[in-house]
């Protein structure tokens, strides 16, 4: 089973997790627990269900089921509080909340990308699943300028579509002049601001003439 989400990677086969070409390392009763929670998004999975997966007639308190849902958060980056990818089910379990898709590629064989944000003549690519727009060192489109949050916004590519959200960011996140307050979708071209930053989403390889749009367009 190999599958994506974000700008990670799980693969099954080889037991190996990726964030683009860095493997991640998790012990083997996480990565088991991230493959079950994957396997079986979007439903929530109970604790007894992943006790009988990950520890078949062995009795291990909850402290040992908490401890590896710690270390997942802790190598995806994610946060208990505002999870993006685990989600804590009180009382039964947990689940995996993310966008994922099957069958991407891993490493030196990465996934080719098919779509792109421009921001100031760089063209950043975007993967399937969710890319988060910031200046956090893992964001999968690091924008490192003032009045950047460090997550700002995150753009949500699936089934051919693609979806602008702002993620609670101090100075807002504009798109066709408008400050956004719900998701949004985004077309080929479309020019949208985090903050004062102006940026150009593309469904087609970038070219001279997109870093061109970039410069000309200002909200």
């Amino acid at each position: 089973m190999r599958i994506s989400f974000a700008d990670l990677t799980l693969d099954g086969k080889t037991r190996q997790l990726w964030r683009g070409r860095d493997e991640l390392h998790l012990e083997p009763k996480a990565f088991e627990l991230l493959e079950l929670l994957l396997e079986r998004r979007p439903e929530a999975v109970s604790k007894r269900d992943i006790q009988e997966r990950l520890w078949p007639d062995t009795f291990v308190s909850d402290a040992s089921l908490t401890g590896l849902i710690a270390q997942i958060r802790q190598a995806l980056g994610d946060d208990s509080k505002r999870p993006r990818f685990v989600r804590t089910v009180y009382g039964f379990g947990y689940a995996f909340s993310g966008v994922a898709s099957a069958g991407s590629s891993t490493g030196a064989q990465r996934q080719r990308p098919e779509r792109w944000v421009i921001w100031e003549r760089r063209a950043m690519p975007l993967l399937p699943g969710e890319n988060v727009l910031g200046r956090a060192a893992d964001a999968a489109v690091r924008i490192d300028a003032p009045g950047i949050s460090r997550r700002h916004a995150r753009i949500l590519l699936a089934e051919g579509t693609a979806t602008l959200e702002d993620l609670g960011s101090k100075n807002g996140t504009y798109l066709r002049r408008q400050r956004l307050d719900a998701p949004a979708p985004l077309r080929d071209g479309d020019v949208f601001r985090l903050g004062r930053h102006t940026l150009v989403y593309r469904a087609s390889p970038p070219d001279g003439s997109t870093v061109t749009e970039v410069d000309s367009h200002h909200d």
